[in-house]
């Protein structure tokens, strides 16, 4: 039996499916086959291995049977593709593996979208006429490069001339996916290859999207004459991949260890001593980065259909040598899915999307996803993040709250998913902290961006004998023989660690209990009644309480947020609240960090402003003299250097005015 009876006697089977695609051309143009289907039918294993090895005359011997069927259709020449889908894992090969020879092979590859072009129209039947006698050549292309005849049929000439109008064209994308990250390990680059989709599967993805896509590895002949090709896939199926986590495979021995680690009495400390344990300390420092780790419910919606983010933000603030790099450095490589920039090469357009010129579209523009982008559904750790320059850090508010990249770039406008963990690392705005000044001051980070991490700690380099003495020690072990290290090995193994991590985000969706939500009503509200004037909270604080509530199951393997894992997230806030948000009366001042004026700061400006209307009312001149203005501030116990500050910030907004050296004029509205 030849090929094309057996593949005409499998199609036999395909009557209903074929039908199909008759009634609903050109909305539907493929014949969509199952791998496993096609090695199941009579000359299945004949079948399947002319797919691998000879995909090209395979492909196109089965659209000439389809066509062969007539199939009535509302198009004159409909023109039917076949994809197959379903590859085994065999035929499966990473970016980095297709070498030389898989040239010509039918193969599936795993990765995530970074670039997309436009679709553009490409020659499928061109149209040549001899320069010599005129006949009308049509040559097939089923190549990149156009093909010319290689004689005319009648004068037996090789010169002719295309004829765009009346060939035939199909339209064509080029897309670039790179290996997801998950697969890597820390240090490595990802690599990428080159796809290129036609007709309907064009416009099918964008930037960020994974994907698994089966297709025929080709060569492209170098721009000049030269040795060296590049390989590209002819896409034949593409087929979406679920964002998850991790696509890190948990055999079922695997699986009953992680339920048995989870029925730990002691899991938490296992799993918090587990992190960076060649850092010594730090245990709310670790506790919320495991807590980032497992992430909170994932896809949540609200009722009028729009989502939550799951992912939580943490800022580490610290002075210099306290081991922040080497901490974002473990979760790098600990984290199933995670990416590592730092601060000084890193920018806006690099963490978002970047708009680049396309060679093969004559200079389009096209856009390139970025960091948080491609990292969506892991964790970015960003280090030296008060080293990026300001315009770069404003291009992550909308990636940070709404896990959206909206763009508008060379005439582009576009909106990229980014669900992505942000650790981010950073020094005080004068390298090292100011015991003698509040810690909110000394955040070098705009206010509005400090507003969308759920934790912030900062770190302070205290000098403690007694706690030297431990670091030291500690230090020291780690740079001994292997039988000086006992007792320094995590709890549990980094792989096991990881494919705990990635079963828990893949499979664990805790909901709030009552009792836990009644748990964290009381407190927020008694946190905001605290505050006594300023905001201790804001509705921000209560969705990242309920986050790291939902981390803290996950981390149980719970399906149900109980009271405990709320008490473990309040105690977190607390400790954070109390470094970055108490003022110097006591109060918790959530402002003190997230806004410019904190409310201390606006009480004072108030009393200043006070003072000098009520000078300006009791002077003759309507006019504030700087002298008495400092008395007045020094009375309501307002520092001199603070009172001078308010009066150079309201002459900026144009508050008051000095029409002559040390007299103050208020401006009327």
């Amino acid at each position: 039996m030849t090929l094309n009876e057996k593949i005409s006697k499998f199609l036999d089977s395909k009557s209903k499916e074929l039908q199909e695609l008759g009634e609903f051309y050109p909305e539907k143009k493929s014949l969509i086959i199952d791998y496993g289907e096609l090695e199941e039918s009579e000359s299945g294993m004949e079948l399947v291995e002319e797919l691998i090895d000879s995909p090209e005359e395979f492909i196109s011997i089965f659209e000439d049977a389809i066509r062969d069927r007539d199939i009535p259709t509302l198009v004159k020449e409909p023109k039917f593709h076949v994809r197959f889908t379903n590859l085994p894992r065999e035929n499966m090969a990473m970016v980095r593996n297709i070498t030389s020879e898989y040239i010509t092979k039918f193969v599936s590859v795993e990765g995530v979208v970074n670039k997309v072009s436009d679709v553009l129209p490409k020659v499928s039947i061109g149209t040549f006429i001899c320069n010599k006698c005129g006949e009308i050549h049509e040559e097939p292309q089923p190549t990149r490069f156009l093909r010319e005849p290689i004689k005319c049929n009648n004068c037996e000439r090789g010169d002719f001339r295309f004829v765009p109008e009346r060939s035939e064209f199909i339209d064509i994308q080029r897309l670039e996916i790179q290996e997801p990250l998950e697969i890597l390990t820390g240090g490595e680059q990802a690599r990428r290859i080159e796809l290129w989709v036609e007709d309907d599967l064009t416009d099918r993805v964008t930037p960020g999207d994974k994907i698994m896509v089966n297709g025929i590895v080709r060569l492209m002949p170098p721009l000049k004459k030269g040795p060296v090709y590049r390989q590209y896939i002819d896409a034949n199926f593409i087929e979406p991949i679920e964002r998850e986590f991790s696509e890190i495979e948990v055999t079922p021995e695997e699986k009953k260890e992680i339920i048995n680690l989870s029925k730990d009495p002691h899991i938490y400390d296992n799993i918090i001593n587990s992190i960076a344990p060649s850092i010594y300390g730090y245990k709310e420092v670790k506790e919320s980065v495991a807590l980032q780790l497992f992430g909170g419910r994932y896809g949540k919606t609200l009722p009028d259909g729009t989502s939550v983010r799951s992912d939580m933000h943490l800022l580490l603030v610290g002075d210099p040598g306290i081991a922040k790099s080497r901490l974002l450095q473990y979760v790098d490589q600990l984290a199933p899915k995670s990416i590592y920039v730092s601060g000084k090469g890193t920018t806006g357009a690099g963490l978002t999307a970047i708009a680049e010129k396309d060679e093969f579209a004559d200079g389009a523009w096209t856009l390139k996803a970025g960091a948080l982008v491609l990292a969506g559904g892991g964790i970015a750790c960003i280090d030296e993040f008060d080293k990026m320059g300001k315009t770069d850090r404003e291009s992550m508010h909308e990636a940070m709250e709404q896990q959206t990249i909206s763009v508008a770039k060379a005439g582009i406008v576009a909106k990229f998913k980014a669900d992505t963990a942000v650790l981010a690392a950073s020094n005080p705005k004068f390298s090292r902290f100011d015991s003698y000044s509040p810690i909110g001051e000394q955040f070098d980070i705009p206010p509005t961006l400090l507003s969308r991490f759920d934790l912030i700690f900062p770190i302070r380099d205290i000098l403690d004998a007694e706690q030297d003495k431990k670091i030291a020690t500690h230090i020291l072990k780690m740079h001994m023989s292997e039988a000086d290290k006992k007792g320094l090995e995590p709890p549990i193994p980094v792989e096991l660690f990881r494919k705990y991590i990635a079963y828990a985000r893949k499979n664990i969706y805790p909901v709030l209990t009552d009792d836990a939500a009644d748990k964290i009503k009381d407190y927020y509200v008694a946190l905001r009644s605290s505050g006594s004037g300023a905001v201790p909270a804001s509705p921000r604080q209560l969705e990242a309480i309920i986050r790291l509530s939902e981390a803290s199951a996950k981390i149980r393997l719970s399906n149900s947020v109980t009271v405990s894992d709320v008490e473990r997230a309040i105690d977190l806030t607390n400790f954070v609240l109390r470094e970055v948000a108490m003022d110097e009366e006591g109060r918790i001042d959530m402002d003190r960090i997230v806004t410019d004026h904190p409310k201390t700061q606006r009480d004072r400006i108030r009393t200043i402003e006070n003072i000098i209307q009520r000078l300006v009312a009791d002077s003759e001149e309507d006019m504030a003299l700087f002298d008495d203005i400092m008395r007045g501030a020094e009375e309501q116990n307002i520092d001199k250097d603070r009172a001078k500050q308010i009066l150079q910030e309201l002459k900026n907004k144009g508050i008051i005015y000095e029409p002559s050296y040390g007299k103050y004029k208020w401006l009327e509205a």
